[in-house]
């Protein structure tokens, strides 16, 4: 029997009470709240590595809810099975009339809802799904035809244009809180239980990484292109799993208005882009968005993936932060770019092979932002870098990390060349190079660079 009024809260992407668009609609709905997280069998059995990041930070996440849950009265039903099944089988069990969820924009996750929603609709009940991760979402900015933009910056005047306070405005949380349903004394699983290991991972309190940034990010667009001086937010993983709001992020950067604060409002104005785009063309996961370059046949020469992955190219600042993600699960955006273009038009590997690689080892990897990002590098995209503009290693190095501080951070085998060769180790006279464990170039970046034009004049 469905009791009247009755709520599941299903949480995903969204592992905090504060500002939570699903838990306010079922609190203010009138009845009992029960809530939910499900570690997805679908999702774990396809991974990889069983000692993953992600996972880790998520049940850190997981836990860190339940127990706040618990305080305010309320508790959390955490399920390990496959989300699609789970979920109805626990709202037939607690007789809830609806269960609220947060939007998501990804094919796999939307495949997923509309399998939940039809087996809930089966049993009588309902699937609400609600907008909380994004600022607008789906069909809300659209040019004055009706479709999606496919360029940034007039997406961005239309974005800024439509923002009010209305939208940027927290959902009330805590006043409602009385209404939630308590969940028993069960235990939620533990990493082994879910099949998985754990790893040394820095789980730094969310609201107390926001408040440090608070007190830089007026220097935000000087800084944050030099990863020496690590002056980027650190809040991607938060935003990617929601222990903090958007909306809190985007109204103090738009409040705030100076200079860096107004680029860093940009960057979560291009993850907005990116969802956007994701939602209306689920088929640039796998396919260019231009489909012209569907034609170009990557010739994956043997053994430049495998090196790009280890940090064996050659070139220092890519191999630095290759081994950054590799050892962290974090790169800085700047050098995202940098070694994206590198496999590309460098090593002329397809770039899906690094998106895959980059949503192994990512521990803020969101599916839209990285697609978006490295079909931008690899020219493919929508609103894309000109195919004829190829980043420079060396150039880049020589302007981003001028001392070498980053690259000696990561790569140490280096300490001890030159800061005048530390951005190519192999210009140093007499081959002394070679005295250092550290590889020859891969390639000579002049002539890759004139084989990938060739390579995408052909498909114009």
């Amino acid at each position: 029997m469905v009791e009247m009024d009755s709520s599941l809260v299903w949480f995903r992407r969204d592992l905090r009470l504060e500002d939570h668009a699903a838990l306010h609609a079922a609190l203010t709905a009138g009845g009992p709240v029960h809530c939910a997280f499900v570690f997805d069998t679908d999702i774990l059995d396809g991974l990889a590595d069983r000692a993953d990041r992600r996972v880790v930070f998520i049940h850190a996440g997981v836990a860190k809810l339940k127990a706040e849950l618990e305080r305010h009265g309320g508790g959390l039903h955490v399920v390990h099975g496959p989300a699609r099944t789970a979920i109805p089988a626990l709202a037939g069990r607690l007789a809830v009339a609806a269960v609220h969820a947060n939007r998501d924009y990804e094919p796999a996750a939307r495949r997923r809802d509309a399998a939940v929603a039809e087996a809930l609709a089966g049993q009588g009940r309902r699937l609400a799904l609600h907008k909380d991760q994004v600022i607008f979402d789906t069909d809300e900015v659209l040019t004055g035809a009706g479709r999606p933009y496919h360029v940034f910056s007039p997406y961005k005047r239309a974005w800024l244009a439509r923002l009010t306070p209305i939208q940027l405005a927290p959902y009330p949380i805590a006043e409602h809180l009385g209404r939630l349903a308590r969940a028993g004394t069960a235990a939620m699983p533990s990493l082994s239980d879910l099949g998985c290991h754990p790893v040394d991972l820095d789980l730094a309190d969310p609201d107390a990484l926001w408040r440090a940034f608070q007190c830089r990010i007026d220097s935000y667009h000087e800084a944050r292109d030099y990863p020496a001086l690590d002056a980027t937010s650190h809040l991607s993983v938060h935003l990617r799993f929601g222990t903090l709001s958007i909306r809190e992020l985007a109204r103090f950067a738009h409040e705030r208005g100076s200079a860096g604060a107004q680029a860093w409002l940009a960057e979560l104005i291009w993850r907005e882009f990116y969802q956007m785009l994701l939602w209306h063309y689920p088929d640039t996961v796998e396919h260019a968005f231009q489909a012209k370059f569907d034609a170009i046949e990557w010739p994956n020469p043997p053994g430049h993936f495998e090196a790009w992955c280890a940090a064996r190219t050659g070139y220092p600042i890519v191999d630095a932060a290759m081994r950054q993600l590799d050892r962290t699960g974090f790169m800085p955006n700047r050098l995202r770019m940098v070694a994206a273009s590198f496999l590309v038009k460098d090593l002329h590997c397809d770039w899906r092979l690094g998106e895959r690689w980059f949503a192994a080892k990512l521990l803020d990897y969101d599916q839209a932002a990285n697609v978006g990002n490295w079909q931008w590098c690899a020219s493919t995209g929508t609103d894309a870098q000109p195919w004829f503009r190829i980043f420079n290693p060396v150039s880049q190095s020589e302007k981003f990390d001028p001392e070498g501080r980053y690259i000696r951070r990561w790569l140490p085998e280096l300490a001890g060349v030159p800061d005048r060769h530390i951005h190519a180790p192999w210009t140093l006279p007499g081959e002394q190079w070679r005295r250092f464990d550290y590889p020859p170039p891969l390639v000579d970046h002049a002539r890759a660079r004139a084989v990938t034009l060739e390579t995408y004049k052909a498909c114009r």
